[in-house]
């Protein structure tokens, strides 16, 4: 019988915050899985624990993968833990999880902290629905087309960003969002935690004249739903055919329209096209 994989939420800063059920956990595991050994070893000390330890995360998941996989399925349980908050969420324990998954082993969640969820919480932003994007690309070209994909989204946006990137991103969020809400949580748990809520121009302008310090989650609003049209769609036709008959193209009349009334595009050119018949 296969042993179970069990994920652990440490302490993204404070390490009150680790759970009892976590504590047991480690403590009952036949091994530890650590992102940084060196850190999981300050935190076992912390718990007055020794455990046998290996290293799991980015640059090594491909081999250190099916190793695991290998003595999980030889009967050993173990505790999956990254540097601070849950593994698999913006994190290599994700390919390990769905390792797990196809060769039929328990995988189970021990709760806890994610920077996250304790971001959203504070931020003062809409929490109900939410998209969390984890870090965007390093590439500038590569971000601007992922904000580029999100502009129109409606939902509250959640960023990781480490210091040395925070101005750059700023300025990207800014050009292509506009000035929108914004929550800037920086060191959460930590000594020095502070929650910003400001705008993304307020913040990309302090952050010129202020070091980025610790680590950070960005809470940005969604866009705004755009306002219903007090015109009708059948209305809407005539008005393209209006200009129809003024010598415009039908995809140029359509575009003005939709820009002027709030219709869509294509429920309009296909209420104009039945219009005309």
């Amino acid at each position: 019988m296969s042993g179970v994989l069990y994920l652990i939420a440490t302490p993204i800063g404070n390490l009150g915050d680790l759970s009892p059920r976590a504590a047991a956990t480690l403590e009952a595991a036949d091994f530890v899985a650590a992102e940084d050994t060196r850190v999981t070893m300050k935190l076992l000390r912390h718990l007055g624990l020794k455990k046998p330890m290996v290293s799991y995360h980015e640059h090594n998941r491909a081999s250190a993968g099916p190793a695991i996989l290998e003595r999980l399925l030889a009967g050993e349980s173990c505790a999956l833990a990254t540097d601070a908050g849950t593994p698999a969420i913006s994190d290599p324990g994700e390919d390990l999880v769905r390792l797990c998954a196809e060769n039929g082993v328990t995988v189970q969640a021990v709760p806890g902290c994610c920077a996250l969820i304790s971001a959203l919480a504070v931020s003062g932003l809409p929490a109900g629905r939410f998209v969390f994007e984890g870090f965007l690309p390093v590439n500038r070209a590569q971000r601007r087309e992922r904000l580029q994909e999100l502009l129109g989204e409606e939902r509250t946006l959640v960023f990781y960003e480490a210091p040395h990137r925070l101005r750059t991103t700023l300025a990207d969020l800014l050009a292509a969002f506009g000035d929108r809400k914004a929550a800037l949580c920086r060191e959460l748990t930590k000594l020095h935690e502070e929650t910003s809520r400001t705008t993304l121009a307020q913040a990309a302008a302090w952050y010129q004249e202020n070091e980025p310090r610790g680590e950070y989650v960005l809470v940005i609003s969604g866009a705004e739903r755009p306002a219903e049209s007090a015109v009708t769609l059948e209305q809407g036709a005539e008005l393209v055919l209006e200009r129809r008959a003024r010598g415009e193209r039908m995809k140029d009349a359509v575009r003005q329209v939709a820009a002027d009334t709030g219709l869509g595009r294509n429920e309009l050119y296909d209420a104009a096209l039945r219009a005309a018949r």
